[in-house]
């Protein structure tokens, strides 16, 4: 067993194609099918179902190439861990993030900490939790900046700040003239939401005890991709959603007034770095910790005594 052939099974189950797996490796099919043969033998697996097309790995293959993608990704990184021995920071980073985040904190931290790291290539990708977590355990990601926790034995969250949640809501929405809000004064026929996929979205329904309903009395059911798209929403249609601090920043004059403050305990998601525990680059990841907490914006680098987090 060797590196080149963990490689050409995963790239083959990248490319689901012999010839194109080939292609993308610079080897000719049958030294490949050769290679990966040999792999099965030794293995006593059948990694690939040949039969089908596309090529498709069988159930037992998919362990394999889990396995071998985590292997692949360990060597990736024993040179740039040499260099961090040294004190130096340098290779790859690759970031995933989720979009609920990504436009208000990357701007912060993002170009002070690649001006301290110019021999550092950070590569960054908006995704939703469950790919950022897919990715993590396969090594296609170093790190995740993502609301916690996940609940993954196989990663290592590091927390970063707790972020409080806010109603902004139309003055249609009557909601009194308390300084304080209780989520159960929301009006949840009224309450716009992010498509599925995002964990706000489930933080929300865990805010409002909601459940999952078609039947509602609006004839207009609009899931949203972001949070500004939702503050558009309630500026143009009324209604009422619920956003977290970092989006209140950007907010103008006018719609300051919109946002409504949660009685105690105030609803707040806990947000982290997470990394795979196998991830040998501790400075790296302690560099980047340090970075983002020191551009936080608000006092939220620690646990308030009064908060729920959903």
């Amino acid at each position: 067993m060797n590196l080149q052939q963990l490689e050409y099974i995963v790239a083959v189950e990248k490319h689901r194609h012999f010839a194109r797996a080939a292609d993308a490796s610079f080897v000719t099919q049958p030294t490949l099918s050769m290679m990966i043969q040999k792999l099965e033998d030794e293995l006593d697996v059948k990694i690939f179902d040949r039969k089908k097309q596309p090529v498709e790995p069988t159930k037992e293959g998919e362990e394999i190439i889990l396995r071998a993608k985590q292997v692949l990704a360990e060597v990736a990184h024993l040179k740039e861990f040499a260099s961090e021995l040294k004190g130096e920071i340098t290779g790859e980073l690759r970031l995933g993030i989720i979009p609920t985040l990504a436009p208000y904190l990357l701007p912060l931290f993002l170009k002070p900490f690649s001006q301290k790291y110019p021999q550092l290539k950070i590569y960054i990708k908006e995704m939703v939790t469950n790919d950022i977590i897919a990715r993590l355990k396969t090594g296609d990601l170093d790190m995740g900046i993502l609301a916690t926790p996940v609940h993954e034995d196989q990663l290592t969250e590091h927390p970063l700040f707790y972020e409080e949640f806010f109603a902004y809501a139309s003055k249609s929405e009557k909601l009194g003239r308390k300084k304080y809000l209780a989520p159960k004064e929301i009006n949840i026929e009224h309450l716009w939401l992010l498509e599925e996929g995002h964990c706000l979205r489930n933080q929300v329904f865990n805010l409002c005890e909601l459940k999952k309903q078609e039947d509602v009395a609006d004839n207009l059911h609009y899931e949203a991709g972001s949070i500004e798209t939702l503050i558009n929403l309630v500026d143009k249609y009324e209604g009422v959603t619920i956003i977290p601090h970092f989006a209140t920043l950007n907010l103008t004059p006018a719609q300051k007034e919109n946002v409504r403050e949660f009685a105690e305990p105030k609803p707040v998601r806990e947000i982290s770095l997470v990394v795979s525990k196998s991830y040998p680059r501790k400075k790296m990841l302690q560099n980047l910790k340090a970075e983002i907490l020191t551009v936080i914006p608000f006092e939220v680098n620690q646990k308030k005594k009064s908060v729920l987090e959903i």
